[in-house]
């Protein structure tokens, strides 16, 4: 199962998780030339955990190093090392026909998401995507100096993509993020500083210009080590509870827009 779609049309707001997922079908996962530290480091771990403030999610389940879905097609499967952070990441180049079967996942997954946002369409007449994703900030290695904060806030808003009318809600957003109370201190967080969305936002902006707006957030690994796996419970819960601060917000304004 390349995601896992769970929908109670409750409310206009999903949420996604579509880097969460470390299944790797055996073919592929015979052909890997990474380590499965490497491959998890990669992916964004624990972030389905985030998803659970609402009750429309899409969770990944098969790892981006099979198909990554936040990729254009062409992108979809890593060929080479420049398309997975200079990582060699097959053994040998995949056969036309593993592409072949990944595009068919991809296609699926983008099928299957066009029929429930219609129907969030057709339901609400407007709807708001939390696309959440996690990024590294220590990749020089386990004993290294975590990477400038200056250009790596903790939690970043990416709008890909999106037209205008929605930037109002991007603040609203942004706003109630920042007056959370985190053990004593605000967070940072910032619109578009390196990571302003993927394929997913766009594709979502370009399909529902008038009646979705998605925002890509990108949580530091502050809430886990990138290098161990090892979860810090406590912080996790913090980040989750921040972003739920920002529910009513959107609740209460989507549909003015």
């Amino acid at each position: 199962m390349l995601a896992e779609f769970m929908f109670e049309y409750d409310s206009p707001i999903i949420c996604t998780a579509i880097h969460n997922g470390h299944f790797i079908s055996k073919n592929i996962k015979e052909n890997l030339a990474v380590t499965e530290d490497i491959q998890k480091r990669g992916e964004d771990s624990y972030t389905e955990f985030f998803t659970e403030i609402c009750k429309n999610r899409i969770i990944g389940r098969t790892s981006r190093f099979e198909v990554d879905i936040n990729r254009t097609p062409e992108k979809t499967v890593y060929l080479k090392p420049e398309d997975a952070w200079n990582l060699k990441v097959r053994k040998q180049p995949p056969t036309k026909e593993e592409i072949e079967q990944s595009l068919q996942k991809y296609y699926r997954f983008y099928s299957e998401a066009e029929i429930h946002f219609n129907k969030m369409k057709a339901k609400f007449g407007k709807f708001f995507v939390y696309d959440i994703h996690s990024y590294n900030h220590r990749r020089n290695g386990p004993n290294s100096s975590p990477a400038d904060p200056d250009k790596n806030p903790e939690i970043i808003l990416g709008t890909n993509n999106m037209p205008e009318k929605w930037l109002p809600l991007v603040h609203d957003v942004q706003k109630n993020l920042r007056k959370f109370d985190y053990f004593g201190r605000q967070l940072d967080v910032r619109i578009n500083i390196k990571f302003p969305g993927g394929n997913f936002s766009r594709w979502i902006h370009r399909n529902f210009p008038k009646s979705a707006c998605c925002i890509a957030i990108e949580f530091k690994k502050i809430f886990m080590d990138e290098w161990t796996g090892d979860l810090d419970e406590e912080k996790q819960n913090k980040l989750k509870e921040a972003l739920n601060s920002t529910l009513p917000g959107i609740r209460a304004n989507l549909q003015s827009f």
